[in-house]
């Protein structure tokens, strides 16, 4: 299929996606620039005019995407059909392609990095609750061989180009293959980061996905002085990444960040305020240690971990039922995916409204960034466990 096709993965969705809670209505909808790997893919979440009956995009974008999953996520691609027949028609709850609400002061931009063998579409309960807030998030598909897969369409008409998911070559370190990897991946940030100025800068940017939502919309309606970047897993650890390589990054928040890509000789240069949210399974003391280099270095800088949590209770997978969730990840955390998910996001708004210099009352919940409220420990608590 060319790039118009938009084809769904079966039938029988058996996930929902929680709803977002915040006081705007969400919209949504892919972007696709430039005609090469250098080009950027991207799902945008934004506050929309909501109109009743709009349609709902899918979870899981495409075939392609089934397949890609069953085989990164499960190393068994067989699985691939009953991945789709289970997940492939959820949708998720948001409006697609509707109108962005327009707002004259501009909205704070956060852009998204996913995690190893992710893409851009499944962290969409985090991201459609930032933008139900007042965000326009930008959730990032990599090109860097760490999504699931992605393609970029080449300029001749019809044509896909897929990139797949690449494990470490035998025989190569793992440090070097990474370390690559996620400067690339802070690049790409850099990379969004730049789309929205030349936006905003009035440069026209033509979305090559033949679906009519025309980007000279976000012109005026962008405050591109208040810009974090977040990130889950080896999207948390780029997020740190790109505060070093883009001033204008303010701050970041890393979800559950895998330290190990990053050299030892960046971390002096991260001069800039990072809140970790950790999940209660999955950090080891040398990662939290690299955590608490950089908390040394910026008073601002916060680490918290959510009890009963494990690793992808911070993607949407978290909303899998537990049979399902059990088979492929194993055992999952004992804390409520829909609390897991108010905490971490409650607890992003807090510190970007500190440091972003935000007007809402997102302050209200200041408290979970010193680690108190239900459920959260400051720093990493190795001693205890509640799962």
């Amino acid at each position: 299929p060319g790039c118009p096709a938009r084809l769904g993965c079966g039938m029988g969705a058996i996930v929902a996606l929680p709803p977002a809670r915040g006081p705007h209505p969400v919209g949504c909808t892919d972007v696709l620039v430039g005609h090469s790997r250098q080009g950027l893919f991207l799902r945008l979440f934004y506050p929309c005019v909501a109109r009743p009956g709009a349609a709902e995009p899918l979870w899981i974008p495409r075939a392609e995407y089934c397949g890609a999953l069953a085989d990164a996520a499960l190393r068994r691609r067989c699985c691939s059909a009953l991945l789709s027949i289970a997940i492939g028609s959820c949708k998720v709850p948001v409006s697609w392609n509707e109108p962005l609400k327009p707002r004259s002061s501009g909205y704070p931009l956060i852009i998204f990095s996913h995690g190893l063998g992710a893409f851009r579409t499944l962290y969409s309960s985090l991201c459609s609750e930032l933008a139900s807030w007042g965000f326009v998030v930008a959730a990032l598909e990599h090109r860097d061989h760490s999504a699931a897969t992605t393609y970029f369409c080449p300029a001749e008409a019809g044509t896909e180009e897929w990139i797949p998911f690449q494990r470490v070559p035998q025989g190569q370190k793992e440090f070097y293959f990474r370390n690559k990897q996620v400067h690339q991946r802070a690049q790409e940030c850099v990379r969004a980061l730049r789309l929205f100025q030349d936006i905003a800068g009035g440069r026209s940017v033509p979305n090559i996905l033949p679906q009519g939502w025309d980007l000279s919309v976000l012109k005026d309606s962008l405050d591109l002085t208040k810009v974090a970047v977040l990130g889950h897993s080896f999207g948390g650890v780029t997020a740190v990444l790109a505060l070093v390589k883009e001033p204008s990054f303010r701050c970041a928040v890393a979800l559950d960040a895998w330290m190990f890509p990053l050299e030892n000789l960046l971390y002096p240069e991260v001069a800039k305020p990072v809140l970790f949210i950790n999940t209660e399974k999955f950090q080891t003391p040398e990662s939290v240690a690299k955590m608490k280099r950089l908390s040394s270095r910026n008073s601002q800088t916060r680490i918290v971990t959510v009890l009963g949590t494990v690793h992808e209770d911070q993607s949407d997978f978290a909303f899998l039922p537990e049979r399902l969730f059990s088979l492929i990840f194993g055992r999952r955390g004992t804390l409520s995916p829909h609390k897991a998910l108010a905490i971490t996001s409650r607890a992003a708004l807090a510190f970007l409204h500190r440091h972003l210099e935000l007007q809402e009352d997102f302050g209200q919940w200041e408290q979970l960034l010193e680690g108190v409220g239900d459920s959260v420990v400051p720093d990493s608590p190795f001693t205890r466990s509640h799962l």
